[in-house]
């Protein structure tokens, strides 16, 4: 049975310890707040460049431009997989990399190439120790200062269409995690290249008018293409950001409650061991004054 000192220190650690999470919770919260803002001002401009990109491809028809129809084989793929930089948050990194995991090991089975590249140094740890000779990159997002990640999906998506146009792969899937609410995150794999509209994606109804495009539909989308192709990198990074301050705030919040039950518990063990050897302490004083 722990002495009474070492109950003392168990629940003045533990104190310690609920003073961090609390601290944690709390910065979460208020990060979660901006983040969620971010993705949510994200989404509609998202949405419209699917929605263009879903009017302009129906008008190319087959002689799209590369990043659109793609190489013509379905050999290699490309698994980009967006992940936090730091851990703390419950579920959420793990939950990814098992999409990715799947997601990998499908496409092993149907005897495609895969290759793999990490955003976010959690995903590089996790996936490293099974598939680490299949990742060819690697995305550090730790430096990023105020939640501007406009740059880094920039340099991502370039990064991306250049190896695609060198021939490194046929198609590039990003995996990530989608903000639901503060509660919920979906993992999520969407393909990038070739790139093409979600089906829900919402159309113009041109009512069987002809439209006659100034310049050209694949001019337009020879430059809308690389834009479409940043945007829906820097919205899933935007959703991912969000993801992971909800869940760290709620797995910080279970953590203190946690910790409060804990200390209960240890302060009800104390008490009991307090009081028991006070009551021996009785006793023998009693016992040596009968003895007299």
């Amino acid at each position: 049975m722990p002495s009474l000192k070492d109950l003392k220190n168990r629940i003045s650690s533990v104190k310690s310890t609920r003073k961090i999470t609390k601290a944690m919770q709390m910065v979460a919260a208020a990060k979660l707040k901006r983040a969620q803002d971010a993705a949510t001002a994200a989404r509609p401009y998202a949405e419209r460049m699917a929605s263009v990109l879903a009017n302009l491809s129906a008008s190319a028809g087959a002689g799209g431009p590369k990043l659109l129809t793609g190489t013509g084989e379905d050999k290699t793929h490309l698994i980009v997989v967006l992940t936090a930089e730091r851990g703390l948050a419950g579920g959420f990194n793990t939950y990814v990399v098992k999409l990715a995991k799947q997601k990998i090991g499908e496409l092993r089975a149907e005897g495609k190439t895969v290759k793999i590249l990490t955003v976010g140094k959690k995903g590089r740890e996790q996936l490293s120790r099974e598939y680490g000779d299949l990742i060819v990159n690697h995305i550090d997002l730790s430096g990023v200062k105020g939640g501007d990640f406009s740059e880094s999906a920039i340099s991502l998506g370039k990064l991306l269409t250049h190896e695609f146009e060198a021939g490194e792969f046929d198609v590039a899937t990003l995996v990530y995690s989608q903000f639901v609410n503060v509660l919920s995150q979906l993992p999520t794999a969407q393909q990038l290249i070739p790139a093409s509209a979600p089906e829900d994606a919402e159309t113009v109804n041109l009512g069987n008018a002809l439209y006659i495009y100034e310049p050209s539909e694949e001019a337009i989308l020879e430059t809308l293409l690389p834009r479409y192709i940043n945007t829906q990198i820097l919205s899933a990074i935007l959703e991912s950001a969000a993801g992971e301050q909800a869940s760290r705030m709620t797995a910080m919040d279970n953590a203190t409650n946690n910790a409060g039950e804990m200390i209960d518990s240890l302060s009800m063990e104390y008490n009991r061991a307090r009081q028991a050897q006070i009551t021996k302490e009785l006793i023998e004083i009693i016992s040596g004054a009968e003895a007299l």
